[in-house]
């Protein structure tokens, strides 16, 4: 399998209250091919979401380094790390910040305007997505008025309006009930290999992980390969 995204050697230290140095991440290597669904998992605070950060360009590793299809971040200007975010990389969180103000349509169609795409394409592109996702009849409607599931759904669409080479997910359905994170889950894995969008995944829930095509386990800053069974509790 062609990687997409690599990680090599990464370091990612921070100085905690004391003044002393923090290791995160301790000499991590990360390959996830195009398509390929990755889950992370680990113990809260062991450093899964910084990973996520570093491999976003949310953040600067202390030493290591990243490619995107085979360009390094570290190659790149600040401007061209923001065309990466905005064109590239999708990114889905726990909560999923929609802009409250604007409608679900609307809020899909941000990346693209950002990127300088005419407004009557964002406007089709965001209303494709929308429907694929469920929410074709929900495009005027503002994040109060929809439910927690509807609003991930939205978030889901506004991180694949761009096609992105790579969708990473934090917790993507730490904040829904049981049933609402099985329909997302669905959703998430079945347009990453309907579009071939390779995703990296950080859950703590044991049926996301299972439906991965690997299970890395996280722990003392570095990743090894786990079974589910292992490394969730």
């Amino acid at each position: 399998m062609t990687a997409i995204l690599e990680a090599r050697a990464l370091r990612k230290t921070y100085r905690g209250g004391d003044n002393e140095l923090v290791e995160v991440l301790n000499h991590v290597d990360l390959s996830v091919g195009r398509g390929e669904v990755v889950a992370v998992v680990g113990a809260s605070g062991a450093g899964k979401s910084t990973l996520l950060h570093l491999l976003g360009a949310l953040e600067a590793p202390t030493a290591g380094e990243l490619f995107l299809d085979g360009v390094a971040y570290g190659a790149l200007s600040e401007d061209d790390k923001n065309t990466l975010r905005n064109r590239r990389l999708g990114f889905v969180f726990q909560f999923h910040h929609l802009l409250r103000e604007f409608t679900a349509l609307e809020n899909v169609m941000m990346p693209l305007l950002i990127a300088g795409r005419p407004p009557a394409e964002a406007q089709s592109r965001a209303a494709e997505l929308l429907a694929t996702v469920g929410l074709a009849g929900r495009l005027t409607h503002r994040p109060a008025q929809l439910s927690g599931g509807e609003q991930q759904r939205c978030a889901v669409a506004r991180a694949l309006v761009h096609d992105p080479e790579v969708l990473l997910a934090d917790e993507p359905s730490g904040n829904l009930d049981h049933a609402h994170s099985g329909l997302l889950h669905d959703l998430l894995l079945g347009l990453a290999r309907t579009l071939e969008t390779a995703l990296v995944v950080v859950t703590h829930n044991r049926l996301l992980a299972e439906r991965a095509d690997r299970v890395l386990l996280l722990e003392n800053g570095r990743l090894s390969p786990a079974r589910t069974a292992e490394a969730l509790p």
